[in-house]
This record gives C-alpha cells, sequence and structure tokens, in this order.
C-alpha cells in the first residue's frame, strides 16, 4: 500500500521576494513549510548573494517549471569596475584590478556587442556540470576549467545608472541559461578595465513579475494564519500556451493519458497548448490532425 503524503495537496504558484544572503532552494523550503505544501519547486536559481523574484511551483505546477523558465527574464544588476573576482560577484577574491575607468560613452558603445543572439562561457564558480561534476565545486578544489561557451539571446542591455565611476547600473531582458556575472565579467574585459556583479535583482520572469511577490518575511505569519490569497493557478505559468477549451469527455480522455479529438483549435500540426474545461487546467497537449496528445497531465 503506497505511503500517503504528508502536507496539502497544494497546485499552484507562490511569487517570493528573494533577500539577499539566503538560498533559493530555502526559500522553497520555507514556503513548503509555510503552506503545509506535499510538493515544491522553483522555476530559475537565484544566487544567495541576489535578490528579486523567485516563481516557487506547488504540487502539480512543478510539472509546467520547464515552460515557466522558457521565457524572458528582466535583470537589474550594479557592475563594480576596476575588479576581477574569481566568482565574478562580490563573494570571490580579487584576481586583477585596473586604474582605467571608461565613461558613458564607452559604456553603451561596448554595450552593443552584448545584444542579440551571443555566446557567453559560464562563471567557473557555476552549476554547470564538467564530467558529472559541478563546476563550483572543481572551482573550489582548486581546478582551473575551461568551459564551453552557451548560446544566450539578449533583447536588451541598457545603462539605468552610474552613480560614480566605479559604477554601473544596467537592466538587461534575456532568455533562459543567461549568466549576468558573465555578462559584467566580459564587459569589464571587451571595456580593458576588469568588472563584477556587486549587486543583483531579478524583476521578471516568465509572465511573473516581482511586483506580484511576497516578502519572504511574511512566509512565517502565513504558516500561522493562512495564506492561500496569495496563491497563482497552475496556468499562471504558462502564459506563453494558447488555450484550447474541451469539454469533459475529451478532458476524462487526457487524464488517462489518450488523446482526445477537438473539433476546433487555431493550432498548427506540432503546436503546444493548454487544454482547459470549466476554466480548469488539464493537461498541456500536442496538436496533431484533429486530436490533442497529452504530454503533461495535471491531476489535480
Amino acid at each position: 500500500m503506497a505511503r500517503k503524503k504528508k502536507g496539502r495537496p497544494l497546485h499552484g504558484w507562490l511569487l517570493v521576494d528573494k533577500p539577499k544572503g539566503i538560498t533559493s532552494t530555502a526559500v522553497v523550503n520555507k514556503a513548503r513549510w509555510a503552506f503545509q505544501a506535499q510538493k515544491a519547486g522553483h522555476a530559475g536559481t537565484l544566487d544567495p548573494l541576489a535578490t528579486g523574484l523567485l516563481a516557487v511551483a506547488f504540487g502539480e505546477a512543478t510539472k509546467t517549471v520547464a515552460y515557466a523558465q522558457e521565457g524572458l527574464k528582466t535583470y537589474r544588476f550594479t557592475v563594480r569596475l576596476g575588479i576581477r573576482t574569481t566568482t565574478d560577484d562580490a563573494e570571490g577574491e580579487a584576481i586583477a584590478t585596473s586604474q582605467a575607468r571608461p565613461d558613458d560613452a564607452q559604456i553603451k558603445y561596448a554595450l552593443l556587442a552584448f545584444k542579440g543572439d551571443i555566446e557567453q562561457v559560464p562563471p567557473q564558480f557555476s552549476a554547470v556540470k564538467v564530467d558529472g561534476e559541478r563546476a563550483y565545486d572543481l572551482a573550489r578544489d582548486g581546478v582551473d576549467l575551461d568551459l564551453e561557451a552557451r548560446p544566450l539571446y539578449v533583447e536588451r542591455l541598457d545603462i539605468l545608472d552610474r552613480p560614480d565611476p566605479d559604477h554601473v547600473t544596467l537592466e538587461m531582458v534575456c532568455g533562459k541559461g543567461g549568466y549576468v556575472r558573465s555578462i559584467a565579467r566580459d564587459l569589464g574585459e571587451a571595456l580593458g578595465c576588469h568588472g563584477y556583479v556587486a549587486d543583483l535583482r531579478r524583476m521578471e520572469s516568465g509572465g511573473f513579475s516581482v511586483t506580484q511577490a511576497i516578502p519572504f518575511d511574511l512566509l512565517d505569519q502565513i504558516r500561522e494564519t493562512g495564506g492561500d490569497e496569495y496563491l497563482l493557478p497552475l496556468a499562471a505559468g504558462l502564459s506563453d500556451l494558447s488555450e484550447v477549451r474541451i469539454r469533459a469527455p475529451e478532458a476524462a480522455r487526457l487524464r488517462n493519458g489518450n488523446p482526445a479529438p477537438v473539433t476546433y483549435a487555431a493550432l498548427d500540426y506540432g503546436d503546444e497548448a493548454l487544454a482547459v474545461v470549466d476554466g480548469e487546467a488539464v493537461a498541456i497537449v500536442t496538436y496533431k490532425a484533429g486530436m490533442l496528445h497529452p504530454t503533461r497531465v495535471f491531476v489535480l
């Protein structure tokens, strides 16, 4: 007999404004504890030094994390010019310095090379796997890694502020898989002065905004008094998918893992969509010749 899961069978999203100094996993664990949820995960890790939007998925919403991560992300970050560190952020040790300080015009010109489809090498201290091991573990052991460059789409990268010659604050809108620390490092090298991320905040990700997020400290109160009003529906993480409205018989077929016919769908062959019955998400489906084929079925 299967063991009954502990906690509430909760399904949906909670947006948390992550504070500096804790891991994304710690935020997820605290959210799960606060809501007494059976299952929780998150859509996109933030480094301990970073703050801002962390989307926590409960229950069946964890099946949609990969889709929520596909959307564009907005970051605001401050680059400390004149120093390069081992970690490309403020936690690392300085390994190179420069007295050179570019002016605003030089920075704006250098930023042009970081827009559109670019290639970037992940930081030595990153979660990239090398021969089955995490890069940050190898880097801590003193291994000098030759990491491969990875593609990144940058829709926008602009100067927001220049508080002093040593610092420049930028805003970047980019696709999945971007390392802000790599942007800061490579920008510093392009300017001939070195650089690292001194401050980083995620503003938006996959249709979610930090303006919707609750303070991390509110989780203690939620544990005592409840807070389901802060939850977003499971479908909130699927804003990029078209909706297909179906009837109860078709919903039953999809929930059993079987294809279901659809009389009308504004989809092309092979398109993915969200099948909905009476406002409730049933499954993520692939459309093929008048049939909906389930790829993710939600058991609510």
